[in-house]
């Protein structure tokens, strides 16, 4: 005679119904998240728009970005566009004719523009989340440089401040995030100057990349953790990756221990900063290191201080030891520190680190 099924407690049945009348009454919010300028974001929007009218869904686009590429613009010519709203001397997202409208599919591209004085929301993206709130399906765009959180750390490799911002809690909200992954164009340079910017700005995209491909997983993983919750199920997870990120003081740590927070905060890790004791050390030096030290304890990291004659050694015995996964440290053809009294220090590491992934990032 078979088992009958463990009935569900009432707080597990409340969670259910609570979930179903939430997805019958909330819509659905997706993003197109693109790590660059030009990478093709607002096409692949209005093409899904063009396929999603061709298939006969109900489709409307409630903002476009102020200049279209002709192949944006032949795509636009055969959808409904519900005009933009004056107001306060600028314009904004005709919210109150969308709700009127409550079209199966609302475009909205530029998700980071806030709008003029006076509209009914004071930014774009909280005009989205009205219409999501309603049961309008939303399909939006933004680049990574406008994900307020990362301000800090993308500033320095886009060389632009942005005052027009969207929450990372926003982000976390969508239902669907989809990366624009089209590789940039690399110009050729023939000359030494020319070969070193097309370097430089190939490092710099690499790091906005990584960035979105980071920001799209812990979408996903927040997705993840929402459903267990409203399904009941418990889920505990271990550090499975231990990340080191070695700092010296005059090295440029922010962009490292940045990196490697979010990668830990993505996949559950251990976040440790280690630096190997130098003596003498100069009040300068011993300055710049206390403040990234600071900076360290601030994203949540372990710090771990070390001895030894050979920084390279004491660097591997403490990864070998402590079961480090992933080993980010900084590296710079000029002299300073990791002098070449202990040969290239990269190569040493490589050749050490047996079952750990090692990042180089340039100083």
């Amino acid at each position: 005679m078979g088992r009958e099924p463990a009935r569900k407690t009432p707080e597990q049945l409340l969670r259910e119904v609570e979930a179903a009348e939430s997805a019958d009454q909330k819509g659905h919010l997706k993003i197109f998240l693109g790590y660059a300028s030009g990478v093709g974001k607002s096409f692949r929007m209005l093409d899904e728009a063009r396929r999603r009218r061709e298939r006969g869904q109900d489709v409307v686009v409630g903002a476009v970005q102020p200049r279209l590429r002709p192949e944006e613009e032949s795509l636009l010519q055969n959808l409904e566009m519900v005009p933009l709203v004056a107001s306060g001397g600028g314009t904004a997202v005709d919210v109150e004719a969308l709700l009127r409208r409550h079209p199966s599919v609302c475009f909205i591209d530029g998700l980071a523009y806030n709008n003029p004085p006076g509209s009914r929301n004071p930014t774009r993206w909280q005009d989205v989340a009205e219409l999501v709130s309603s049961g309008i399906k939303v399909i939006t765009s933004i680049n990574i440089q406008y994900v307020s959180e990362l301000g800090e750390q993308i500033e320095p490799l886009t060389g632009k401040h942005v005052d027009q911002t969207v929450p990372v809690a926003f982000i976390r909200s969508a239902d669907e995030i989809e990366i624009i992954d089209a590789p940039p164009e690399q110009p050729l340079g023939h000359s030494a100057e020319e070969q070193a910017n097309a370097t430089e700005r190939a490092r710099r995209l690499s790091s906005l990349r990584e960035l979105a491909l980071i920001l799209a997983a812990d979408v996903v993983d927040h997705q993840l953790n929402e459903y267990l919750d409203s399904h009941g199920v418990q889920q505990s997870f271990g550090a499975h990756e231990r990340i080191l990120v070695c700092i010296t003081p005059r090295a440029n740590a922010r962009e490292m221990i940045e990196t490697a927070r979010l990668m830990s905060a993505r996949f559950h890790g251990e976040l440790i900063v280690a630096y190997v004791r130098q003596s003498p050390i100069s009040a300068a030096d011993q300055a710049a290191l206390d403040e990234k030290l600071e900076a360290a304890r601030a994203a949540g990291a372990r710090i771990a201080i070390l001895e030894g004659e050979d920084p390279v050694q004491a660097i591997l015995d403490f990864a070998n030891a402590g079961g480090i996964t992933q080993l980010f440290i900084g590296h710079s053809q000029r002299s300073g520190f990791w002098p070449n009294l202990w040969g290239n220090p990269v190569d040493k590491l490589l050749r050490g680190s047996q079952g750990m992934d090692v990042r180089v990032f340039p100083q």
